[in-house]
């Protein structure tokens, strides 16, 4: 809780110091305080916060994820200079909105009641339809921002409603009580109902299909260093929130609600490849392909192991490096394009080396290829699935889709390096913010693909 306070606290002081300046110091003080909470968490916490265990705790797990969101938001706050150019009147409102996104996340990290969980994602979901909507003369962003309040308020009502019919059975908020409700009682009516409605209104934060129709437009239109928070914080909070969830309060009916996921998987990894596959935008298909991968996450909960959240956890690292790497690269051609169309990154390779590789790294590492760590975190999902025979469809249908998307991942990629004349007629360069980002991941994405030990050795595991 130490850290959820350093960032909330960081969150106001960004969002105050719009008065000066215009806010231009809101990212410098949202990156100390993003510096300050990492170290933080490797810290053990504070006793102070006890009392408050049974809504919420600060364990190994959370800590986990925490690190993970921090990293991931920091590299997103050093791109911000160049991604938020165009916002410099209001930056310092999207720096703290960030934030306190952020903050939701840390909350649902470390839930134990299911009223915390209800907090938990409005305190994530209400920032971002703001942010979403941040181009106010864009009608895409407009829209953006619109579609994806009202889809959220849907959600909500789906579970808020499972919240009241698990609290109506069970008679307790709390996820350990109600986890022995569940063993005790595996055939309760009322409790299974409570369990899918809420399984259904998890996956639409997830952006699980079915529940994934807000999501191509919302990426699309959200202005692109926000899509890449939702993309890669966002769906790192929804998951492990899901996860807890059903892996912990409605674990003694998995036989219930297991083969709904996977049904929703199937549906998935097939619509999402395959739609990825018919775009001509790149920001559109890294949508899909946002959609596709909670396709491939949903996979730890079957075979499940003592290593599932480690696997979890890797994978979502894994793949939010991939996304900084790709939408760095988005964010700079969009900016000097004013599109993001496949052809506007023709060239790119020529005028952007750094750049053009971070994103071929990147993409590879998302289309599973050897020597990278979203290899490895597809291998551990896979491998961890097909310990029980059951799951052997389940997988041959994700490594189907896993091999449809390396077609519209290497579109890109050819569209940046296969074109004998540079489209980019500027004499701007990248910075060395983004060319210092730009080696991390590339290195993260490499040597975690070679010695993925080296992921819990710098976590504390």
């Amino acid at each position: 809780m130490s850290v959820l306070i350093i960032v909330f606290l960081t969150a106001v002081a960004a969002l105050f110091s719009g008065v000066f300046e215009k806010g231009k110091f809101a990212r410098y003080i949202g990156i100390f305080g993003l510096i300050v909470a990492l170290y933080v968490s490797f810290l053990p916490e504070a006793s102070f916060f006890e009392k408050y265990r049974l809504m919420y705790e600060y364990g190994a797990n959370t800590a986990l994820f925490t690190k993970i969101s921090i990293v991931t938001t920091l590299l997103l706050f050093f791109l911000g200079g160049f991604a938020f150019s165009n916002h410099r009147n209001h930056q310092s409102e999207l720096y703290a909105l960030m934030l306190f996104a952020l903050c939701g996340g840390f909350v649902l990290f470390g839930y134990q009641n299911l009223v915390t969980l209800f907090i938990g994602v409005e305190i994530l979901s209400i920032p971002l339809y703001v942010m979403a909507g941040a181009n106010k003369t864009d009608l895409r962003s407009n829209e953006a921002s619109l579609k994806y309040f009202l889809m959220g308020a849907f959600a909500t009502g789906f579970l808020l409603l499972g919240i009241a019919f698990i609290y109506g059975s069970t008679g307790t908020f709390d996820l350990y009580r109600i986890h022995d409700f569940s063993t005790v009682n595996p055939t309760n009516g009322m409790f299974i109902l409570g369990v899918v409605l809420m399984l259904c209104a998890m996956a639409f934060k997830v952006a699980l299909a079915p529940f994934h129709m807000w999501s191509p437009d919302v990426y699309q239109g959200a202005p692109s260093l926000i899509t890449a928070f939702m993309a890669s914080v966002v769906k790192i909070s929804g998951f492990f929130a899901l996860f807890r969830l059903m892996t912990i309060g409605f674990s003694g009916v998995t036989q219930e609600w297991i083969n709904i996921l996977g049904v929703f998987l199937i549906i998935t990894l097939l619509l999402a490849n395959v739609m990825g596959l018919a775009q001509t935008n790149a920001k559109r298909m890294l949508a899909y392909s946002s959609v596709s991968h909670a396709g491939y996450i949903g996979l730890v909960f079957f075979g499940m192991n003592a290593l599932s959240t480690y696997t979890l956890a890797f994978y979502l690292f894994a793949y939010s490096l991939s996304t900084v790497g790709v939408f760095m690269c988005l964010i700079w051609v969009e900016k000097l394009k004013r599109e993001t169309s496949y052809g506007a990154f023709k060239g790119l390779a020529k005028s952007e080396p750094l750049l053009a590789v971070v994103a071929t790294i990147s993409l590879l590492s998302m289309a599973g290829i050897p020597l990278t760590a979203g290899f490895m975190g597809k291998f551990s999902l896979f491998a961890q699935a097909l310990t029980k025979d059951n799951n052997t469809f389940l997988v041959i249908v994700a490594v189907l889709g896993s091999a449809i998307s390396i077609a519209y991942y290497l579109r890109l990629i050819i569209a940046m390096f296969f074109f004998k004349e540079t489209t980019f007629k500027t004499t701007e360069r990248v910075s060395i913010t983004y060319n210092i980002v730009a080696v991390f991941v590339i290195a993260s994405l490499i040597v975690l693909g070679i010695f993925p030990d080296l992921f819990a050795k710098q976590f504390g595991l």
